[in-house]
């Protein structure tokens, strides 16, 4: 074999060496395929859950898709932007009382006048609420625009006792201190019910809890997805370089009083569907499902799942609003735990002391929450599970007493030694 047939071997050698794998199909990392699978098995698991399950676990479900929409909307304005917000529980009652007021009949005795009702169609109510909600985080956003930290908070925090305080003296509208039952939930026709009509699933009667879990889970994936766009968006970027330095942003183009309004816009809004989502939970509207209490509580979640992260939050609001009702069901069977009037610890309390304690060693621990966890696990599995890519081979054992063969060529004009 001549020298010239060596020489073109070895470079054509080189050549297929140092030409990158195109990404395609067969070069689409493995973590990535485990990604997706995980996703459709956890969605398969979500679609048969009503198969397998009592109600209350269905009703426990239902309220979690409620509190993650409620979360992720919270999270968009005080992890993504970093606008403090404690008025997120007026934001649940304006999409409440709306839906129910909306989609309500009259008649019926409230605590000191008839109640009103206007008797449109749920889904009308629905919407009306979501607007409503995004109206009134949009007429208090030239205030949130002038503040920033503590005292936005503080200045929030006012529209929570205004709430309440509308809550029970709007007597025709909310039903005052006793509040009024909500309207059960229709869409053309199909009626989110026991009954009209009746449905049986292989063999499963699909009755109201079955059917608002489905609600729900469709709602919650929509308000997931449209967040996750979101911040993967041109808008998105801008607001988390907003939450980073509100000078940064101007100096860069960010129009900083605009973005802070539409935020505010966005997240009243999946706060207002979060309230119509709760009226339909529990059944009724009442001035203490809206107090300054259930704001924290939605600040907890987003701490516990992490700031800045929608999956964070979604997991934030499955662990504060699953605690609670675990615990009322198990009361008998977990120790210090007692069922209402007994004596000891009640399990809202108990399940209160539980994710305080979490939200503390979360701070100390694990700032980014639930999500930093999961992202952590995740990465080590990727490094543990990572071959060697295409195109690239694992260079030999060096002979002893022989140079080391540099990995990249020496730029032009430096010298080698």
């Amino acid at each position: 074999m001549s020298e010239q047939t060596v020489s073109r071997q070895a470079g054509a050698s080189r050549a297929t060496s140092a030409t990158p794998t195109r990404p395609g199909r067969a070069g689409r990392r493995p973590g990535t395929v485990v990604k997706w699978v995980l996703v459709a098995a956890l969605l398969l698991f979500l679609l048969v859950f009503p198969l397998y399950f009592d109600e209350f676990w269905l009703r426990t479900g239902f309220a979690v898709f409620g509190a993650a929409i409620g979360a992720i909307g919270l999270n968009l304005l005080v992890g993504t932007t970093g606008q403090l917000s404690l008025a997120h529980a007026f934001f649940l009652a304006v999409g409440a009382v709306s839906y129910t007021y909306i989609s309500g009949e009259s008649g019926g005795l409230g605590t000191r006048a008839a109640l009103q009702g206007l008797g449109l169609p749920p889904i009308v109510g629905m919407v009306v609420g979501v607007l409503l909600a995004g109206l009134a985080g949009l007429v208090f956003s030239p205030i949130a625009a002038r503040l920033r930290g503590i005292y936005l908070g503080v200045a929030s925090l006012g529209l929570v006792f205004i709430g309440v305080h509308v809550i029970n003296t709007w007597t025709p509208v909310t039903g005052g201190f006793n509040g009024r039952a909500a309207p059960e939930f229709s869409l053309f026709g199909f009626t989110f019910g026991n009954s009209d009509p009746q449905l049986w699933v292989l063999g499963v009667p699909f009755r109201e809890a079955e059917r608002l879990w489905y609600l729900g889970l469709v709602l919650a994936l929509a308000a997931y997805v449209f967040a996750r766009n979101l911040l993967r968006s041109r808008p998105g970027r801008a607001l988390q370089t907003l939450r980073d330095s509100e000078v940064a942003a101007s100096v860069m183009g960010v129009n900083v009083q605009a973005y802070k309004a539409r935020v505010f816009l966005v997240s009243s809004m999946y706060a207002g569907l979060s309230g119509v989502l709760y009226a339909l939970s529990i059944g009724s509207i009442a001035p203490e499902s809206f107090t300054l209490v259930v704001s924290i509580q939605y600040l907890a979640m987003i701490v516990l799942g992490g700031l800045g992260s929608v999956g964070g939050a979604a997991l934030g609001a499955l662990f504060v609003t699953a605690l609670p009702l675990l615990f009322q069901q198990y009361a008998d069977v977990l120790p210090l735990v007692s069922a209402p009037g007994q004596g000891g610890i009640s399990a809202g309390f108990a399940a209160r002391f539980l994710y305080g304690a979490a939200i503390i060693l979360i701070v100390l621990f694990e700032p980014a929450g639930l999500a930093g966890i999961a992202q952590r696990l995740t990465s080590r599995f990727r490094r543990g599970r990572a071959p060697a890519r295409g195109g690239v081979s694992t260079p030999p054992p060096e002979q002893p007493g022989s140079a080391p063969t540099p990995s990249d060529r020496p730029a032009q004009g430096s010298e080698t030694r």
